[in-house]
């Protein structure tokens, strides 16, 4: 669904851009991490044939951002940083006025308006006007704006910002709603959390690289390492880290736990299990401990850091 191959910008000597490389599968999440200034924004502004690149190239839905803009245009939803919400205007007014933007019917317009509204709880302020509107309630109009013209593909740029709580889950889950409806979502947030619940994949980017990417766990692999393992037992496992020394080495120690590292799960675990049962070890619970994407994000950031100063020297 969206393809970027050597994607670059620069503006006159400062590269924001810097060969970008990505794939992002139709009725899937790519989430975009980095510091401000990285380059994530630019990046989604070419994808959207605002900004022309300086190299490389990109498709979105098919249609080249470059040599058909007007197409891609068409097939994205866009939500920015800055809304450009008209404020004088009242909701179904602005809906209204960029529904006839998209062509859309006025049948279509009435009706995307106002089951998108009810969806984000907005169905009460549509004859408000947007200047009355709270920062929360702005911000869940343009993204109604981006979804009026039901496109294929959605670019949000830190789409539940400014939000409470009750408001950021519902636009969480429409995202997870529209990608069981096959719609292709780019997600730029500096919320790790949120990237971590919805993405199937994450790239991230600093100053103007994609310095790693891939899913979660794949990620996680590649800068935590192999898979930390939890035993819980019903009493204080005496001898149980020196029962299982042949098999994995354990980590960590505590008065009813222990864990240990594995690259295979599936064929340790059962072996672990076995000889500890043979030595009476009552075990409770054998589980993966879960690491967290800011701690995986740290662990990216750090190596980068390190491998910029090498190249520095």
């Amino acid at each position: 669904m969206i393809e970027a191959e050597e994607l670059t910008k620069d503006f006159n000597d400062f590269r924001a851009v810097d060969h970008i490389s990505m794939s992002v599968a139709p009725g899937s999440v790519f989430a975009i991490l980095g510091p401000n200034g990285a380059g994530k924004t630019t990046t989604v502004r070419m994808l959207t044939s605002i900004l022309v690149p300086t190299s490389g190239r990109a498709t979105v839905a098919g249609y080249d951002v470059v040599k058909q803009p007007e197409y891609v245009r068409a097939s994205v939803g866009v939500l920015t940083e800055q809304h450009g919400l008209y404020e004088r205007m009242k909701a179904m007014e602005y809906l209204d006025f960029f529904g006839r933007v998209y062509r859309l019917s006025a049948e279509a317009r009435r009706k995307r308006s106002y089951d998108l509204m009810d969806r984000f709880g907005l169905a009460d302020a549509l004859n408000k006007r947007i200047g009355e509107y709270s920062k929360g309630m702005k911000q869940k109009l343009a993204l109604v704006r981006s979804m009026l013209h039901d496109p294929q593909v959605l670019l949000l740029d830190e789409p539940t910002s400014a939000m409470d709580p009750q408001s950021a889950k519902q636009v969480r889950d429409a995202m997870l709603e529209l990608k069981r409806d096959r719609r292709t979502i780019v997600l730029t947030t500096h919320n790790l959390n949120e990237a971590q619940q919805l993405a199937d994949s994450i790239g991230v980017i600093r100053r103007g690289r994609l310095i790693a990417h891939g899913t979660f766990a794949e990620l996680s692999q590649r800068f935590v390492g192999d898979p930390l393992m939890e035993i819980r037992f019903a009493q204080s496992p005496n001898g149980a880290a020196k029962t299982i020394s042949d098999l994995v080495k354990v980590a960590e120690t505590g008065d009813n736990w222990l864990r240990f590292h594995t690259s295979d799960p599936l064929k340790t675990n059962p072996a672990v299990l076995r000889k500890l049962n043979e030595h009476g070890a009552e075990v409770v619970t054998l589980s993966e401990v879960q690491q967290s994407l800011e701690t995986v994000y740290l662990q990216i950031v750090t190596e980068d850091e390190g491998s910029s100063e090498e190249k520095a020297q």
